[in-house]
């Protein structure tokens, strides 16, 4: 028996139920703009074409892990497009495995364990990428594989993250209660007016999005640009950093001139949020009523 053909409107009516676009904690501000707009048209194809929502979710990890090889793979405006473009894909295919489950009906344990996976994968391959592209993106790297490093300290920072976040689901399972802390938002404030602040304030600047892999491919397409644009040089070419240690008296790392981009600033920005929000993070869960 053929799939069933459905429209765009029984798509977004079954697929997309009312509030989808309003959960604060779980969908993306990029989803609520732009890929819940374009997702029905995938699942449209999805359908007609018998594509599971398992099936969906594991090209979403492919395109995820895909990005973060088209990051590394080269330094110029090519590879950090074609990065770009494979996390909005990864992020559309996010949000259309889970359409499809829901007019289906096949929504599965697996399928959210493996949703979940595939954010840890995709996430700390795209900061990886970032990386290994700005290790090779001089002739003089810093030392010998400084700034992968540097990629390999900020993904394990994104990792963490998340982990912090899904063990507090863990914890209270094991500890036989509810997934969901009662009180709703509430629950998720620490218990210290200080904190609490705090919270709020960092809440307010967002810096803690320059590490989602949404945001930061966007971060390193522009990154490319600035450097094509300030003439720094590709891989394997000739040519001249803006900034160079001995002229930002930044020094030397083991007697070697450390060479500055676009990109490595960025990687360093990225590298700090990353150690800096996996100490917040489990403060402000520690402090809250999560635990409790």
């Amino acid at each position: 028996m053929p799939p069933r053909t459905y429209s765009l409107k029984e798509i977004r009516e079954k697929g997309q139920p009312p509030g989808l676009k309003d959960r604060r904690n779980e969908e993306h501000w990029a989803g609520r703009l732009y890929a819940r707009s374009l997702s029905p048209f995938l699942t449209w194809i999805s359908l007609r074409v018998g594509l599971s929502p398992n099936q969906l979710t594991y090209l979403m990890i492919l395109s995820g892990l895909g990005a973060g090889v088209a990051f590394a793979w080269g330094t110029g405006l090519v590879s950090a497009i074609v990065g770009a473009f494979l996390v909005q894909l990864y992020l559309v295919l996010d949000c259309t495995d889970g359409e499809v489950a829901r007019i289906t009906g096949r929504t599965s344990i697996t399928g959210v364990y493996l949703d979940r996976l595939g954010h840890y994968f995709s996430e700390v391959a795209v900061v990886i990428g970032l990386g290994l592209r700005a290790e090779k993106q001089f002739d003089l790297p810093w030392g010998q594989g400084g700034w992968i490093m540097l990629g390999l300290l900020g993904a394990l920072g994104v990792a963490l993250i998340k982990a912090e976040t899904d063990n507090v689901v863990v914890a209270r399972a094991k500890s036989g209660l509810p997934a969901d802390p009662p009180g709703g938002d509430r629950a998720l404030r620490p218990t210290s007016t200080w904190l609490a602040l705090a919270r709020q304030a960092a809440s307010l600047v967002k810096f803690h999005r320059i590490i989602g892999a949404v945001e930061l491919s966007l971060l390193i397409l522009a990154a490319a640009v600035l450097d094509r644009v300030l003439d720094l040089p590709e891989h394997g070419e000739e040519g001249l950093s803006v900034y160079k240690a001995a002229e930002t008296g930044l020094g030397s790392y083991f007697g070697s001139p450390v060479e500055w981009s676009v990109t490595r600033g960025l990687l360093v920005a990225v590298a700090a949020v990353a150690v800096l929000q996996t100490v917040l993070h489990f403060v402000s869960i520690v402090a809250s009523r999560r635990l409790k």
